[in-house]
């Protein structure tokens, strides 16, 4: 089942971040932490609130914590005191600094229109940082994607650096088809291991998120690119498989073999019935794709809901046995004969 942090959990997470940066910035307006922090106010103010009975152990009531909220020309403010020996920044571990590492050092290594001199910068410093543990770091090499994609990642950055439009012949697997459109780009992006062009498809009249290495041909077009004011970049920070409530809702029964997708894609619920069996259901954009996921699983799990679907996806099982069971015979006629 994927998890996710409790509330709970990134509340002590935030807290511990939150607090060395009270105290390095007295007089901080409630309404900028909580900006700053990516929450509400009312979250920054309930953080703050956990606080009160905080400290080491030991410690006597006067040695807690100390947390003013106080108005300031109408806007509230917060001054923290008493936690001197939380002023110090949270410091990466051994094993977190050489991820860190090993990723710089991936995106250093992949074409893209960033600050490449802050990448080595930062590089330098984490390897200063973690001494003679960074040589672990050169052992792991990580593999974006080859040759041929490196050619069109080539021509999609020179296409973003002279801001001109791209045509590509794009492979779409669920329809199994190269379709041809014009795409204006937007930025080159690293998401679970693969490369893609962001950018507004003429095509779809929106933004639309292309793997490399489904790019059939790049063409670098003599128009500029025009990209629309409405034109969003997707936040890819939880990976390119982001689940709408618009999407199908899809129950399906996994085998001990097969809980393996619980732990592999996002799923709304996942509830256990017995014998090592587990009960999921995932939003699906694509049914076509849901289908395919379900034959890969063969015994080892099924679609129970929606009904149709599990009808199609038994029928392209049936279809599938029996051209394999036309193949087999072929092949047993052709050796017969050869004998």
């Amino acid at each position: 089942m994927t998890r996710r942090p409790s509330g709970a959990q990134e509340q002590v997470s935030r807290l511990l971040s939150l607090l060395p940066y009270l105290l390095s910035h007295p007089n901080s307006r409630v309404a900028d932490v909580a900006r700053l922090f990516g929450v509400s106010e009312q979250q920054i103010l309930r953080d703050l609130n956990v606080l009160w009975f905080s400290g080491l152990p030991g410690l006597a009531m006067g040695d807690y914590i100390e947390v003013d909220m106080e108005a300031a020309e109408g806007e509230g403010v917060i001054n923290v005191s008493n936690a001197d020996y939380l002023a110090r920044p949270l410091r990466l571990g051994t094993d977190e600094a050489l991820a860190l590492v090993v990723a710089l050092r991936t995106l250093a290594a992949m074409p893209g229109t960033y600050d490449r001199s802050a990448v080595d910068r930062t590089i330098t410093k984490l390897e200063c940082a973690a001494g003679a543990a960074a040589e672990r770091a050169a052992a792991v090499r990580v593999e974006v994607d080859g040759d041929a994609v490196a050619g069109v990642a080539s021509t999609v950055r020179r296409a973003l650096d002279e801001k001109r439009r791209l045509h590509l012949s794009y492979w779409v697997p669920g329809r199994d088809e190269t379709t041809e459109r014009d795409v204006d780009p937007m930025r080159l992006a690293l998401a679970d291991g693969r490369l893609y062009l962001e950018g507004w498809c003429r095509r779809a009249e929106s933004v639309r998120l292309f793997r490399l290495d489904r790019v059939a041909g790049i063409a670098l077009l003599d128009v500029p690119a025009d990209v629309p004011r409405q034109a969003r970049s997707r936040d890819l920070s939880a990976g390119i498989f982001q689940p709408s409530p618009d999407d199908l809702l899809v129950t399906l029964v996994l085998e001990p073999a097969g809980r393996w997708v619980a732990d592999y894609y996002p799923c709304e619920t996942a509830d256990e019935i017995g014998a090592g069996r587990l009960r999921v259901t995932v939003r699906v954009g694509d049914p076509p794709w849901m289908r395919r996921l379900a034959l890969r699983l063969g015994g080892t799990g099924r679609i129970v809901d929606p009904p149709d679907l599990a009808a199609d996806t038994m029928a392209d099982a049936r279809a599938a046995l029996d051209a394999y069971a036309t193949a087999g015979a072929l092949e047993s006629d052709r050796r017969a004969e050869a004998s």
